[in-house]
């Protein structure tokens, strides 16, 4: 199948998750891959730093424990995954609730039965029941509804205002990072959709675990870290490494799997969506705020932090013996260190009720383009074949999530292996983009 001047079958550009994703399918497939990656690691935006003793997390990804790509993706088998406790712990008027998920029939009486200000108990009986329904409808269902933004379908579904403002948008804020709710509202009932159906884990011993476990599942010699794709085409990579020149890799096919913004340069003319600003902020802290892994949600929006989790509560291995680690998310752009970080430590003070002047912050990472937009008209499906030989893949050409990247790449392998005449491997079932998000 090789002559002797091609190195691969294919050459996948990127090693985050959907470029990991796709060579994972290829490869199971029977061809052979090198993935390029221009960076020191893989893993892409899923990246985890340790710091004395600590595992940080750069990004704000969380899991969706109903994501069928985290199981059956070849690589992430075993995966061990960590749930949030079921609901979460809101803080409205100045005081903490705690509001349950729709998880079985006790999980529908908690938020029944739950004493807050988010509307009546009707009206929270009302959201149980339409978070189940929406759990049970298919992506093509969900797909026929007429689209708009998050906002106004929640407001014209006659959700109680308070209970949109209260409980709906601080959990779509976390799923989505986005604040304004102005996401494609098919992208947020997919999203909602995960939530009911398994609720949210973070991966046992950070983020990198994932595409860690990707990368080490390929063939030896498969992944090139920093080597930097500089032009592509159909049967050929151009490439230049630091400290060694350039080179020309020849091949069958290529993936572009790098983010937005660098494959609209290799690949002019694609579209290269807005992005959500966010940032990750860590502190160590002597005790757990929280005896239980609740996700926190702020409903007042009074300060800083969108939402925040006792991150060592829900995953032990991420801090050392005998210290906590806390995890929080702040929307849009923001400044951190020095007074900001004051200001952080105060509203965390006033999230988990409980004084934050002995806590200890670790790092702070900030991305301009964590999370690509998805407002509406939003194509849930964009091609991933641009020619026969050149593909493209990422989140961005399906949903903003870990979900969405994984689909993505497997999108874009499928694909490529119609056009060659190969079967797809049988580990993962072909599904609709989007499915379980």
């Amino acid at each position: 199948m090789l002559s002797t001047a091609r190195q691969a079958d294919v050459v996948v550009i990127g090693a985050g998750l959907a470029g990991l994703a796709a060579a994972q399918h290829l490869t199971s497939a029977g061809l052979t891959v090198t993935v390029l990656e221009a960076g020191s690691r893989v893993g892409g935006r899923m990246a985890t730093d340790t710091v004395d003793g600590f595992r940080l997390d750069r990004g704000p990804q969380l899991l969706n424990m109903a994501n069928p790509d985290l199981r059956r993706t070849p690589g992430l088998q075993g995966l061990r995954l960590r749930p949030f406790a079921p609901g979460a712990l809101v803080r409205a008027g100045g005081r903490g609730y705690r509001v349950g998920d729709t998880r079985g029939a006790r999980a529908r009486a908690m938020l029944s039965a739950a004493r807050t200000p988010f509307g009546d108990t009707l009206d929270r009986a009302g959201l149980g029941t339409a978070l189940n329904r929406l759990a049970a409808t298919s992506t093509a269902r969900l797909l026929a509804r007429p689209e708009t933004t998050a906002a106004a379908a929640l407001a014209a579904r006659g959700f109680a205002p308070r209970l949109v403002d209260g409980f709906v948008r601080p959990r779509l804020n976390a799923l989505l990072c986005d604040p304004e709710l102005s996401t494609s509202s098919r992208c947020a009932d997919l999203v909602l959709r995960g939530f009911a159906r398994g609720g949210t884990c973070l991966p046992a011993t950070g983020a990198a675990t994932v595409p860690q476990r990707l990368a080490a599942a390929l063939p030896p010699g498969t992944v090139r870290l920093g080597v930097r794709a500089t032009a592509v085409a159909v049967n050929a990579v151009d490439t230049a490494t630091d400290g060694r020149g350039t080179g020309q890799l020849p091949c069958r096919a290529v993936v572009v799997a790098t983010g937005a913004r660098a494959a609209g340069e290799l690949l002019p003319g694609l579209r290269v969506p807005a992005f959500h600003p966010v940032t990750v902020v860590h502190h160590a802290a002597p005790r757990s705020p929280l005896r239980e892994p609740l996700l926190v949600l702020d409903a007042d929006r009074h300060g800083p932090v969108s939402h925040t989790l006792p991150a060592s509560e829900l995953d032990p291995s991420r801090a050392p013996a005998g210290r906590a680690l806390v995890t929080s998310v702040l929307l849009g752009r923001q400044e951190t260190g020095g007074a900001d970080d004051i200001a952080v430590r105060k509203h965390l003070a006033e999230l988990y009720e409980t004084s934050t002047d002995d806590w200890e912050p670790l790092a702070a990472h900030h991305d301009p383009e964590a999370v690509p937009v998805m407002t509406a008209p939003h194509d849930l499906r964009r091609p991933v074949r641009l020619l026969c030989g050149l593909y493209v893949c990422g989140d961005h050409r399906d949903t903003s999530t870990v979900q969405g990247a994984l689909v993505s790449g497997r999108r874009a392998a499928t694909h490529l292996l119609a056009d060659f005449g190969y079967r797809p491997a049988a580990a993962v079932p072909s599904r609709q983009a989007g499915e379980a998000a």
